[in-house]
């Protein structure tokens, strides 16, 4: 029999409160946006990272933070109605509010956050770039515990593999799979966020867009990588020659980290 690494079996459930389940799923999202709260908040308040540019204060970064909850939650849950699962959710609409059985989507609350982003950003007349570039610096923390979730939920596991290190989720049908989620929690959480961190050290946020256009460019790279290891969504398959959902998502969110890294490059250079 080939080596496998057993599942550690973890209950999706962290504890019940009276009939309120507490789930390590939700407790993800709200940890991501509190480490992420205090993580914008300290770089914010770092002037030697600024050079002296316009952008956010500490104390503005409260009232940030529930544009961008709002936005990742209503975002994430349409983007998986419209991308992942249309013909269901339009056949049963009472279930599109029914966050807390799963289905979000990673680029549906993207675009929702950016609008938050931009909302606020207007709000408080700061540049909408350098908004941007500090949420994009603190994502890393929330797609790693995100991941973690995942794995522990069990969902969105890999493909078949042989590889030592296959698991056997439950409730997949028995078949030894790549561990995805840590793949991913690795890629797009634990590496994108030490890229981000070195490049604003070295001054990405004196240069409006450079630490989102690293962001969009990174993640998208590690998502489609990563998406060769992953099972694609039941629902939708391959859509053609083995390509994704969340391949083909990615190479628009690549194709907008180029240009904002040329712009955010071209103008330092001026």
């Amino acid at each position: 029999m080939l080596l496998l690494l057993p599942y550690p079996k973890i209950n999706p459930v962290l504890v019940w409160i009276g009939p309120l389940p507490i789930r390590w799923y939700a407790l993800a999202y709200i940890a991501g946006l509190i480490f992420g709260w205090f993580y914008v908040r300290r770089l914010v308040g770092n002037a030697a990272l600024w050079n002296g540019l316009p952008h956010p204060n500490p104390a503005s970064i409260d009232d940030l933070l529930v544009y961008v909850a709002f936005g990742i939650i209503l975002g994430g849950r349409l983007g998986y109605v419209l991308f992942y699962n249309p013909a269901y959710y339009f056949a049963h609409p009472g279930e599109i509010v029914a966050v807390w059985k799963g289905g979000m989507s990673f680029h549906g609350g993207l675009i929702g956050a950016a609008l938050g982003i931009i909302l606020f950003a207007r709000h408080i007349k700061v540049p909408i770039l350098s908004v941007m570039d500090v949420t994009a610096a603190a994502v890393p923390i929330g797609l790693f515990l995100g991941r973690i979730a995942n794995f522990i939920k069990p969902e969105l596991w890999g493909r078949p593999t042989y590889v030592p290190w296959a698991m056997i989720f439950p409730g997949s049908d028995g078949v030894p799979r790549h561990p995805s989620q840590l793949y991913e929690a690795g890629l797009e959480g634990i590496a994108l966020f030490l890229a981000l961190y070195i490049a604003t050290r070295l001054g990405a946020l004196r240069r409006p867009g450079l630490a989102t256009g690293i962001f969009a460019i990174g993640y998208g790279a590690a998502r489609i990588f990563c998406e060769f290891f992953r099972a694609p969504d039941p629902q939708l398959g391959f859509l053609f020659d083995g390509v994704t959902m969340g391949m083909v998502l990615s190479v628009p969110l690549i194709a907008v980290g180029l240009v904002l890294l040329a712009v955010a490059l071209a103008r330092h250079a001026e």
